[in-house]
Parts: C-alpha cells; sequence; structure tokens
C-alpha cells in the first residue's frame, strides 16, 4: 500500500472549494474529495501548531502528553518514566512507527521538528528531509524534494509519504510572481460590515487584532510584503481574505504537481491520498486576523479527505472526529499491525493509551457517524477549553490571551459560523450542558493521568507564567493601546491582568 498525506498548515475547510467556497481556491484538492471521502465535522484536539502535530502522532490528548504549550515545559512531552524502552514510545508506538509496523517504508518532507524542537516528530519515520528554512519555506522549496523522493521511490510497493506545505501559514509568503488570482473575484462570503470593522478597531485589542494583525505592533515585514499588518478598512479586510486563499492556491497548485507525478508513474489509482491540517485560521472572527489563537470553531475546525482504494467516490461523513482519530483508523483500514514483542528483561508490553478511535468504517462505508461531543483547547496564545456539540461551540476562557474575552461564550455554527453572537446570556441551559460536557471530560482524562501526573497541565501553562506567546508583552503593549485612543482597554488589561503588569514577570 502506498500512502500520501498531505499536511497543509492553516488549512480552513471553508475556504476550499469541496467545502463550499466560492473561490476556485483549491481545484486539485477538490478532485481528491471527488475521489474520495470528505468529512465535515473534523476538529484537532489542541491548537495551534506544535500541539496539534503532537495529538496527530501519538494519538493522544493534550492533557495527557503535557504538549500544548509553544514554549515553557509545556512545550515538550512528559516523560515515559521507568518504563521507557531502550527505544522511546515516538520510535514505536507514533502514527509513522505504527505505519512502519504495517510494513510501509516511511518519510517525511517537513521543517515542522527544527522549528518547533519537536524532535518526537521524526519518530518512526524511516526518512526525514528537512527543507531548513523552518516553516518560511513556500511550496517551491518543498515540491523538489517531495517529486525526487517519488522518483527515487518508484518501484517500492509499500510506503507513508508525509509532505509539509506552510503557505496559508502566517507570515503569507506566496511569491510575488505569483500575481494576485482573485483580485479581480468577489468575496463568497462578504459577512464584515464597516460598523463591525470599526468596532473591532476601537475594542478587539491583543495580538494580532485589526490594528495589530502581525503581533502586537504594525510593523511592515519587509522579508514578506504580502503580509498585511493592519486592517483599516473594508479593502483592508479584503486583501487579508486574498492573500489567505492566494496561500491556499500556491499550497494547491503544488498538490496538483505531486498528484500528476503519481499518475505518471501509474500508481494513483490504487494508492491512498490524505489531505488535512493542523488547525484553521482566524481571518476576523473575534476580532482576530491571521493568526490561530482561540480555541473556536475557526481555529480548530479542519479539513479531513481520504481517497482510499476500493471505498465510495464522492462522499459526505458528518459526525465529530478528532485529528487524533487517524491513527487508529489508518491501523485499522491496513488491517492492523504484528503484535509487540514484550520487554525481554521484565516481561511486559506496554503500549501508549492511545486517545483515538478508528472511525475506518466510515472511510470504508461513507456513512454518517462520529463521536457525541468533542473538547479541544489552546494554551498558546489564550488558555481556552471549548465544547463542540451539536450546533454549538461552548468556550471556556482561563486565560484570554489580553483579548479581554468573556469568560464563558456560546456559539450556534450552523446559524452563526463567523461566530459574532456569543449567546451565553441568552441561552444558559445549553452552555450548562456544554459546562456538563467539559467537567465529565476533564474528570475522566485527570484520572487516567493519575499513576503518573497529577496536574492539569493548562493549569501549569498559567502557572508558570501563561500562554507563550503572551509572556512579557502587556506593560508595553498598554502603552501603546493608550498611544494610539485606547486608553480604556488598557486600563481593563491593567486590572484584569495584575500579575503580567509586574516589571519581574
Amino acid at each position: 500500500m502506498r500512502i500520501l498525506y498531505v499536511d497543509i498548515d492553516t488549512l480552513r475547510p471553508d475556504h476550499l472549494g469541496c467545502y463550499g467556497y466560492g473561490r476556485n481556491t483549491s481545484p486539485n484538492i477538490d478532485r481528491v474529495a471527488e475521489e474520495g471521502i470528505r468529512f465535515t465535522d473534523y476538529y484537532c484536539a489542541d491548537a495551534p501548531c506544535l500541539p496539534s502535530r503532537a495529538g496527530l502522532v501519538t494519538g493522544r490528548f493534550g492533557i495527557h502528553t503535557g504538549c500544548i504549550n509553544h514554549g515553557g515545559i509545556n512545550a515538550e512531552m512528559r516523560w515515559e518514566g521507568p518504563d521507557r524502552a531502550m527505544q522511546d514510545g515516538f520510535g514505536r508506538f507514533s502514527l509513522p512507527a505504527m505505519m512502519r509496523r504495517a510494513g510501509l517504508h516511511t518519510a517525511s518532507v517537513s521543517s515542522f521538528a527544527d522549528r518547533h524542537g519537536a524532535w518526537w516528530f521524526n519518530g518512526g519515520f524511516d526518512e526525514c528531509f528537512n527543507v531548513g528554512k523552518r516553516g518560511l519555506e513556500p511550496a517551491d522549496d518543498v515540491l523538489p524534494i517531495a517529486l525526487k523522493w517519488l522518483r527515487d521511490n518508484r518501484d517500492r510497493e509499500n510506503w507513508f509519504l508525509h509532505v509539509h506545505l506552510w503557505d496559508p501559514h502566517i507570515p503569507y509568503r506566496t511569491p510575488e510572481s505569483f500575481g494576485e488570482p482573485f483580485a479581480d473575484v468577489p468575496l463568497p462570503d462578504n459577512w464584515m460590515t464597516e460598523e463591525l470593522l470599526q468596532h473591532q478597531r476601537q475594542h478587539c485589542v491583543g495580538a494580532h487584532s485589526a490594528r495589530e494583525v502581525n503581533g502586537y505592533a504594525n510593523t511592515p515585514d519587509e522579508a514578506h510584503p504580502r503580509q498585511p499588518v493592519q486592517v483599516d478598512d473594508l479593502a483592508g479586510f479584503r486583501r487579508v481574505i486574498d492573500e489567505y486563499d492566494t496561500g491556499v492556491l500556491y499550497a494547491d497548485r503544488a498538490v496538483g504537481m505531486i498528484l500528476e507525478e503519481l499518475r505518471a508513474q501509474g500508481v494513483y489509482e490504487e494508492m491512498a491520498v490524505i489531505v488535512s491540517s493542523d488547525h484553521g485560521e482566524s481571518l476576523g472572527e473575534l476580532g482576530s486576523y491571521c493568526e490561530h489563537g482561540e480555541a473556536d470553531g475557526i481555529v480548530t475546525h479542519i479539513p479531513m479527505i481520504i481517497k482510499w482504494p476500493g471505498c465510495p467516490k464522492n462522499a459526505v461523513s458528518r459526525g465529530f472526529h478528532y485529528q487524533l482519530d487517524l491513527l487508529p483508523t489508518l491501523v485499522d483500514l491496513l488491517g492492523g499491525v504484528p503484535p509487540f514483542r514484550a520487554n525481554r528483561v521484565t516481561g511486559k508490553v506496554i503500549p501508549w493509551d492511545y486517545d483515538g478511535e478508528s472511525y475506518a468504517k466510515q472511510v470504508r462505508t461513507g456513512e454518517d457517524g462520529g463521536r457525541e461531543y468533542l473538547v479541544v483547547s489552546q494554551c498558546a496564545h489564550v488558555c481556552q477549553r471549548a465544547v463542540r456539540f451539536g450546533d454549538y461551540i461552548y468556550i471556556r476562557t482561563y486565560h484570554d490571551g489580553f483579548h479581554l474575552s468573556e469568560p464563558e461564550e456560546l456559539f450556534n455554527l450552523k446559524e452563526d459560523p463567523h461566530e459574532q453572537h456569543n449567546l451565553a446570556e441568552e441561552l444558559p441551559e445549553v452552555c450548562w450542558h456544554g459546562a456538563w460536557y467539559l467537567e465529565r471530560w476533564v474528570a475522566e482524562q485527570m484520572q487516567k493521568n493519575i499513576d503518573n501526573y497529577a496536574t492539569d497541565p493548562l493549569w501549569e501553562v498559567i502557572h508558570e507564567g501563561g500562554p507563550f506567546h503572551c509572556r512579557g508583552y502587556l506593560p508595553t503593549y498598554c502603552e501603546r493601546l493608550e498611544q494610539t485612543g485606547r486608553a480604556a482597554e488598557a486600563a481593563a488589561l491593567r486590572e484584569r491582568h495584575p500579575r503580567e503588569m509586574k516589571e519581574s514577570w
């Protein structure tokens, strides 16, 4: 079996044609969807990049791995303890390790491990190709390596290849020579209004807000001229969407070239192709721009498209799934893996306790089906947990990342996909339902932790100093707010975050 996993960073499903987007951003990905199954309700358990891929390769929640932040102790995996064998779990039980155990030669073309110091990501891969630009490489830097690997391995019958494209991720880095493909194409979903945008500019604060799109300031990025730095008006809002869509199209172009190579080799029809992402991207939702800093329905919702030999074509499967469900699903689809040998000293076999659940039945049949609800989190930009159930997402904020978010938020994603109307006060009974799901989930997961760890990593992040992308910024940022006519917001942040205002912090 040949399996190609195309991992497109920061890819929103609602900006793909196969998920209903009105712009032609993804003709090659759309073709894969026509030849396979599109999952509509697919989410990363832990956002953003580092925690998400920790879940992908381990099949476990961040509350168990401990890897939920972008810096500090919770940017690391929790240690395995006295039961660690000569080879750690990443070399034995991770997604690529399980693919290798199933008899596939495994390879990855990605600079992810280098970008985040996440060398565990490479565990289980027979070959790893680091492009060398730590995630700032355009698709044209990735493509030659991927194509060469496919040509060098054209006679190999069993392989798993992970190809990582970064183009929709900030800073938007599509070469200027690619032009402006959407300059004359209307916005398919023009939900932003001048009134809302001006409200955001005055009252929505924190990193990557309308007046500080590229962080806590609006300094232009000379190396990446496509990257917006502030949104002044509706034309500026459109530019944000245009540049994001251009990145999606540029990545899709690379996908097309990879698939064309596979067709030329005559192997495409009988192989598997998977297209997915690590998280989405805020494009004005909740007042955030060009970042993936919440645990909301925009950031945690990701595409999942699977073309698998012998399975339905042009199918749509509805039902809640986590990204970390992919590991057991692939093992199931491949017919399992050989049993693990016991430790020759202790006589014990200690596999990882996966949180993922196989949805191979849905892949094989195209039927609906999934979990009752999902709990998703974000602890690198804010500290939030959210529950996705029914038509709703319930968001509980523990650290607002200087956005002045409400402690509880509730959105009906079916009626309000851009999360403009917080229903928490109007529908307290629905909030109670979401809070009950959340409390039950945390209790269940902490019970699994108790033998090795008695602390919830979310509270470790807060105790250590808060989300990594907030640390040390507040005093200077409050000064900027005062200088730009937002003194009331600066005062509210100082009152809410006295700890972060200390000079020694």
